[in-house]
């Protein structure tokens, strides 16, 4: 996944194709750099997460160990929301108006319902006479693969393309995507109803350190007994990334900046360049899978 120079396409990516330029939309649960988001015009639309019917944007929550400090120490998890159907209407409608298309790029449908909100706010705005496409796609996963999938498109966009081939950008380097990731516990997934097929790992305890995969829902593929040995693991399979000929990969973690620093330095070690990027993943995912998290091995393969 090679993103081009965000400025090599012109300020008109219309002019070299003669079709209408195309903007990217996702939400807030790839937890991507913001500035690798500006540079290729994607928008953003928020999640929400809180608690005793408190509920604020998910990208308004700017001190992370707060939140996990408190997601520790309460008896009770807080709630997560999709984006509302306006929330998605005030972004599309202003792009639309300016006779752009869209593309919509989501988490996991199997996860959360931000694509069926997405939808509806298409279809509202095409019942009420708006002009142009807006496309929603399901990504299928979520964190940082969420993000590969959407600077592909982004970068597609940025170069002139169609709707339909920002598209099929998309789902190639979905195609080409692996994802990986370790927890120091089960417990926030089976309380919070999101276990999916890792709910076969619960007879063996919740002291294990499950290694998990992020698709259409959540599926083990592998635990260990001890956090070094999860590491050691986690490393294995960037190995795995390098022997597929990865071009791309991430590392993202929750409260385990040590481990994702580790973990950086042996993917950069083994596939010969740093991650694309390396960051902390936000509230509503965190909610569901915990502090201790530690994403990696997203690869998107040159065959992609």
């Amino acid at each position: 996944m090679n993103f081009p120079d965000p400025g090599s396409a012109g300020t008109d990516p219309r002019s070299a194709t003669g079709t209408r330029e195309v903007v990217v939309v996702t939400d807030s649960t790839s937890y991507v750099p913001a500035e690798l988001f500006d540079q290729l015009g994607v928008r953003r639309v928020s999640l929400y997460v809180g608690w005793d019917g408190r509920m604020e944007r998910e990208d308004s929550w700017d001190d992370l160990r707060a939140f996990y400090r408190r997601l520790r120490d309460s008896p009770r998890l807080p709630t997560t929301s999709q984006p509302s159907v306006g929330d998605f209407e005030s972004v599309y409608e202003p792009e639309l108006e300016a006779g752009r298309d869209i593309v919509s790029i989501h988490i996991a449908s199997g996860i959360s319902g931000t694509c069926d909100s997405a939808r509806e706010a298409a279809r509202s705005l095409a019942s009420r006479g708006s002009e142009g496409r807006v496309e929603v796609v399901d990504a299928q996963t979520g964190a940082g693969g969420l993000g590969c999938l959407v600077l592909a498109a982004a970068s597609c966009a940025r170069l002139g393309s169609d709707v339909d081939a920002v598209i099929a950008e998309a789902r190639k380097t979905r195609e080409s995507l692996e994802m990986w990731f370790c927890l120091d516990t089960l417990e926030y997934l089976r309380r919070g109803g999101r276990i999916g097929a890792a709910q076969a790992l619960l007879g063996s305890a919740l002291k294990i350190k499950p290694i998990l995969t992020f698709g259409t829902e959540i599926t083990p593929v592998d635990k260990v007994r001890t956090k070094s040995r999860a590491l050691q693991r986690m490393g294995h399979y960037i190995e795995e990334l390098r022997d597929r000929d990865a071009t791309d990969w991430i590392v993202q973690h929750a409260q385990s900046p040590e481990d994702a620093a580790w973990l950086s330095e042996r993917g950069e070690a083994v596939i010969g360049k740093p991650p694309l990027f390396c960051t902390e993943v936000g509230p509503v995912l965190g909610t569901h899978l915990g502090s201790g998290m530690l994403v990696g091995g997203i690869g998107v393969t040159a065959a992609g």
